[in-house]
């Protein structure tokens, strides 16, 4: 039986899962419309929008969170509509947190999307019309199926990415104890208190579970 040394808070860990399983999830439902409108359709400006949605992959992880505050801060349009009627702000809120990890982790499965809609065989998918299918029965049935495999791939890494999402969240987040501290922000946290030793324990559980994620995308797409 695997037991934590003395004074160990699993409140980092399990909000890192949470955070991380929430927004895979988002990244998931956004990069399949995206990667499947990319892949079949090519529009003007379709170009400049797909470079603009794989723009958190490359952007300084400050000037993500700069833009997030801007569309979703206290004094932005949205952020002071959801303040005023609901009482809610994703400001030093865990939910921030969420925001911020799907946006990074979007480019990965956007693009894996992308990739595997573009080879899936589009006769397959002529034959299933003939059979009266509905365009979204035919995109169920046959289409997403057939490409799940290379999405699986993206969303994998995605989650493994949002897993370890640091400077976003920290500028929309914070790092409050149980409230919104991940642990990619306790170890900074650990680092700057001089808990050398815990902070090493941190990198090694984090360490571990991104193996963990690795290990079992490779074994998956060895079997297939």
């Amino acid at each position: 039986m695997v037991t934590l040394p003395p004074g160990f808070d699993a409140h980092p860990l399990w909000l890192s899962l949470q955070v991380a399983a929430l927004a895979t999830l988002l990244a998931l439902a956004v990069g399949i419309a995206l990667g499947w409108l990319f892949a079949r359709h090519r529009f003007p400006g379709s170009s400049v929008l797909e470079a603009a949605c794989m723009l958190p992959l490359v952007l300084p992880p400050t000037v993500l969170g700069y833009g997030i505050l801007m569309a979703m801060g206290r004094r932005s349009a949205l952020g002071g509509w959801l303040r005023e009627h609901f009482d809610y702000t994703i400001v030093f809120h865990w939910h921030g947190a969420v925001v911020a990890s799907a946006l990074v982790a979007l480019p990965l499965v956007l693009k894996s999307a992308s990739a595997a809609f573009g080879h899936v065989d589009q006769t397959l998918e002529a034959a299933a019309r003939t059979l009266r299918q509905s365009r979204w029965s035919v995109f169920v049935r046959v289409t997403l199926p057939l490409a799940w495999p290379g999405i699986l791939a993206g969303t994998l890494l995605a989650f493994a990415r949002a897993m370890g999402e640091f400077g976003a969240s920290l500028m929309v987040a914070g790092s409050i104890p149980h409230q919104t501290q991940t642990l990619s922000m306790a170890i900074y946290d650990a680092v700057q208190a001089g808990q050398n030793d815990y902070a090493l324990l941190l990198v090694v559980i984090t360490s571990v579970l991104s193996v963990l994620i690795l290990v079992a995308s490779n074994r998956y797409f060895s079997l297939r």
